[in-house]
């Protein structure tokens, strides 16, 4: 990670609960993100990872708690899905002029063309998203949620299913947006990733904050030996299954 100390705390969230036909999705989570700061959401499936992060985004209202901007800041959330949200007939210029004049933005072209190039999609700005790669899908994904200029960036398990050339390319991206104030939280089945390109770490399990913090206090809290990420999956391993035993 190459950004310096995250700043002043953007967005605040408070006892964040939701049930789906009775059954708990999540149990009075807290969480929050400050500006040029990179949040990594950890827990098993099932924890209620995506359930917190599409209430973030504002697609799922959640049925008890708050979310709170601070002042000064945008109130604009990025929210880049697991399942790219494109249209796959679309260009890819097209895709991006579109969510842009969605978002509100005075001049769609203008903002479709700044992204292409940050995207460095330049060379694909006439083929249909549907024939693009993968990891060029995923570039565009991205790309389409700061179409708004967003303050906060949700990402669902961005690198899921990317190369390891494609997620050195995709993180190298995220760093550089961190480096302009953007927050990022993303989801990660990888406790590696996490060591690696998040701040803190925030671990749920069955809908419960089990931890918040960082990876040295992780390790401190629950064993694992020195310091790095082996030690970490190690302790969080520990955290989300007491019964473990490192076998």
């Amino acid at each position: 990670m190459t950004p310096g100390p995250a700043g002043a705390p953007v967005l605040v969230a408070t006892g964040l609960a939701r049930s789906f036909r009775g059954v708990a999705a999540l149990r009075g989570v807290d969480l929050d993100l400050a500006a040029g700061e990179s949040v990594a959401l950890l827990g098993p499936n099932g924890a209620g990872k995506t359930t917190l992060l599409t209430i973030l985004a504002g697609v799922t209202r959640p049925d008890a708690g708050t979310l709170r901007w601070a002042r000064g800041a945008a109130p604009r959330v990025g929210w880049v899905p697991a399942r790219p949200a494109l249209y796959g007939r679309l260009t890819t210029r097209e895709n991006l002029r579109l969510f842009a004049a969605l978002e509100g933005a005075p001049d769609p072209d203008a903002v479709a063309g700044d992204l292409l190039r940050r995207a460095d999609l330049e060379e694909v700005a006439g083929r249909p998203a549907a024939t693009l790669s993968t990891g060029t899908v995923q570039r565009l994904n991205l790309a389409v949620a700061l179409a708004g200029g967003p303050s906060v960036l949700l990402l669902d398990e961005p690198t899921a299913t990317l190369s390891p050339d494609q997620r050195r390319r995709l993180w190298s991206w995220l760093d550089e947006l961190r480096g302009g104030g953007l927050a990022l939280l993303f989801s990660t089945q990888s406790v590696d990733e996490a060591v690696r390109h998040g701040d803190r770490m925030t671990v749920l399990a069955e809908g419960r904050l089990l931890f918040a913090g960082t990876a040295a206090r992780l390790v401190a809290a629950h064993g694992g030996g020195e310091a790095g990420a082996e030690a970490a999956e190690a302790a969080f391993m520990r955290l989300v299954d007491p019964a473990w035993d490192g076998a």
